[in-house]
């Protein structure tokens, strides 16, 4: 799967809308998880590899390659950490966890 570009065909849109682009990035396997775990402060490889449980290495890889090259994570010393758009990011998708939480209960 190519990297999701704005204005390039992504899936779910032929002219590559931006909102369409970012949520086919986060629509990928881990892509969110990676980023929420993240929010709490940087992590190692095999730090990321038991958070998201039964990832691969190849698809740790593939995802956190994606992320860095959308500028949503960068390499540091302390290992993964989300950038400022990354930090922007989790919170404008930080209430949706807590609504889902809440619709969530629905299915009880």
């Amino acid at each position: 799967m190519a990297l999701p570009i704005p204005g390039k065909p992504v899936r779910g849109s032929k002219t590559g809308q931006p909102i369409m682009a970012l949520l086919d990035l986060l629509g990928r396997s881990w892509a969110m998880g990676i980023i929420w775990h993240l929010y709490t402060g940087p992590s190692t490889f095999r730090r990321l590899q038991e958070y998201c449980e039964s990832i691969s290495p190849t698809t740790l890889n593939k995802r956190l390659k994606e992320l860095k090259d959308c500028h949503l994570i960068e390499r540091t010393l302390e290992g993964y950490a989300l950038t400022k758009s990354g930090e922007e990011l989790f919170e404008l998708i930080e209430p949706l966890g807590s609504w889902a939480k809440i619709w969530a209960k629905n299915f009880k």
